[in-house]
């Protein structure tokens, strides 16, 4: 399974960075405006046409993309024209801090998720079920920008507990003590937008499992509640949960992009808002293949998971 899937994603980065190349050259924005900076205004027609011809801004995109595409299958990623630096560097320098943030966001959620849903399911009906779950529900339809600004405007100017944005204080060296002080709320936002639908999940898979046969059972024996949620209800819970967060990660990679612009986080959102606005073809397209890479991955670890946990999936299915 794991092979067959990871041939199909061959054509699937392929057909991925073509559309990408192919709405960049649809862009209004002109690539040599980004290049040149201040200097544009500046340059006379003559220079900015020398410089057009030397970096290729006028040729077919197609041609742009078979250029990258070659060097890329050489293990060259390119220049990135908006950075002034090879597109390796720009993500060896930004791309760790969003997998900090984003791995930190997706283990809070996970977690959370857990602990409420089996708590929520186990007291159905009871007056913490009926506000968690409002209070989920409610959450669904809040983009991830918007609860950012209320966490900043509650913990961060209000309360004055956390700082607004950035990795670190003013003019403070990076260290584990500033950088985690400055990552609860990045994280905790990106961990908030996902926790709705995950808990929700938890919550009705539990509910669903307390109907099964080996758990009635246990509960007729006599076993304690613990052991009747943890040990016979939460594992068949479990299953399609996994299955779930692995479809989440989409929204994870879009939510931690709105959620870096905000706290002004040094990770990836900003290189993608750039190479975008400034039509910058190696950074643009290798941004958009690692997203996709990263939702092919997860959905397949996923989809792994579940076999191994459950046997009875078949693994060819």
């Amino acid at each position: 399974m794991a092979v067959r899937r990871l041939l199909l994603a061959v054509p699937v980065l392929v057909l991925t960075s073509v559309v990408v190349f192919g709405l960049a050259a649809a862009s209004p924005f002109d690539p040599l405006v980004g290049y040149l900076g201040d200097r544009y205004l500046t340059a006379g027609a003559a220079e900015q046409q020398q410089l057009r011809d030397t970096l290729g801004l006028d040729d077919p995109w197609y041609e742009q993309y078979l250029r990258w595409a070659g060097s890329l299958l050489s293990g060259d990623l390119g220049t990135s024209r908006s950075y002034g630096q090879p597109v390796a560097d720009v993500l060896a320098e930004r791309l760790p801090w969003t997998v900090l943030l984003a791995g930190t966001a997706l283990v809070l959620a996970v977690a959370t998720a857990l602990m409420l849903g089996v708590w929520t399911a186990w007291r159905q009906g009871g007056v913490a079920d009926r506000v968690v779950t409002a209070v989920a529900h409610a959450l669904e339809g809040v983009p991830p920008f918007v609860v950012a600004l209320a966490a900043i405007g509650i913990f961060a100017l209000g309360l004055s507990w956390l700082p607004v944005a950035g990795l670190t204080d003013a003019g403070a060296a990076v260290s584990v003590g500033q950088v985690s002080r400055h990552l609860i709320l990045p994280a905790g936002v990106l961990a908030v937008s996902q926790l709705p639908w995950l808990l929700l999940h938890v919550r009705q898979s539990l509910i669903a499992a307390f109907g099964e046969d080996h758990v009635v059972g246990a509960r007729a024996r006599g076993l304690p509640a613990r052991t009747v949620v943890l040990r016979h209800a939460l594992p068949t819970a479990l299953l399609p949960f996994v299955t779930l967060v692995g479809t989440r990660l989409p929204e994870l990679v879009t939510g931690a992009i709105l959620v870096e612009s905000v706290f002004s986080w040094p990770g990836v959102a900003a290189a993608v808002v750039r190479s975008a606005m400034q039509v910058d073809f190696p950074l643009l397209a290798a941004l958009t293949l690692l997203a996709a890479v990263v939702v092919l991955l997860g959905s397949l670890l996923a989809d792994v998971v579940y076999t191994v946990l459950d046997p009875r999936v078949a693994a060819d299915g």
